[in-house]
């Protein structure tokens, strides 16, 4: 049977809430989510399906006009084509704050023949609601967006409608994906990004850009899911931060990523984290591309 079905792009800065919103649109945890800027490294589909529609949303890295290493080239790349595959463009900015990078994304929208929808976030952390009424006049004369809704990706308010809005943009289509699908992304992927979430929550401002999480081993015996992880670093003393004194740190991150694996695939789970040194890892397309990076494109 025929639904309305097609691909969302969602782009915005860095830091933004892309991820919080998609997370909240498909009611469970995709993507993973921190304050730190450029948490989001790969695109990530989200895969939600209703009785008249199935919406293929993509999760990007947030576009940043500072590109100066491998890896931020690889994500602003990452970002902008997801533009012209999708059906329809979803813009998420702040209501109160317009910056150099929202800038180059509404640079790189003007380019794009998909419908765009903006969504102006953070409506709960918004003290001033008089700034909505000229960023709304400013955008409209910027892009001519199809719909401007606010909402607040962290309550929910408002989703509802931004759903309604973007079904009505969707093609009529047989659907793409089964209907208890969620994600396009693997086990292992999953896994990797909780244990990068918690070193992003643990860690120190700069460090967890020079990071990233290779898993090693992943295999279910007797209903214990047995996981290893490689924790990649650039410096050996970025690894002495990592592991903390007497290994404290990496056990309490450790800790806290097992207990979301567990919630995640429903077992109990072994977990094993290792800490290696990758000088410039960061900066080296072999090195990225060994690493997982790159296979969005």
């Amino acid at each position: 049977m025929a639904k309305r079905v097609g691909f969302i792009a969602i782009v915005g800065r860095p830091n933004v809430g892309k991820s919080t919103l998609m997370n909240r649109i498909l009611g469970q945890k995709i993507s993973i989510t921190s304050r730190r800027p450029q948490t989001t490294r790969h695109c990530i589909f989200g895969i939600k399906t209703t009785e008249r529609a199935q919406f293929i949303y993509l999760d990007t890295p947030g576009l940043h006009k500072e590109a100066k290493r491998a890896m931020n080239r690889y994500m602003n790349r990452a970002a902008s084509q997801t533009l012209h595959d999708a059906d329809v463009v979803l813009f998420l900015l702040e209501g109160d704050r317009w910056s150099e990078d929202d800038e180059l994304v509404a640079g790189k929208l003007r380019q794009v023949k998909a419908p765009i929808v903006v969504a102006i976030n953070k409506l709960d952390k918004l003290k001033h609601k008089d700034v909505l009424l000229p960023r709304m006049a400013q955008l409209q004369a910027l892009l001519a967006p199809a719909e401007i809704i606010p909402v607040s990706a962290r309550t929910g308010r408002n989703v509802a409608l931004l759903e309604q809005t973007l079904e009505g943009y969707l093609p009529e289509s047989h659907p793409l994906f089964p209907d208890d699908q969620v994600t396009n992304r693997s086990e292992r992927f999953l896994a990797a990004e909780i244990i990068r979430e918690k070193l992003m929550r643990n860690l120190g401002d700069e460090l967890p850009f020079y990071l990233t999480v290779e898993i090693e081993h992943f295999k279910e015996e007797k209903g214990l899911l047995r996981m290893g992880a490689l924790i990649w670093v650039e410096r050996k003393g970025q690894k002495a931060i990592v592991i903390g004194k007497r290994g404290e740190k990496l056990k309490q991150i450790g800790s806290q990523a097992r207990l979301e694996l567990e919630t995640l695939f429903d077992r109990k789970v072994f977990l094993e984290l290792w800490v290696r040194v990758k000088e410039g890892w960061s900066d080296d397309v072999r090195a990225l591309r060994s690493l997982g990076y790159g296979e969005d494109e």
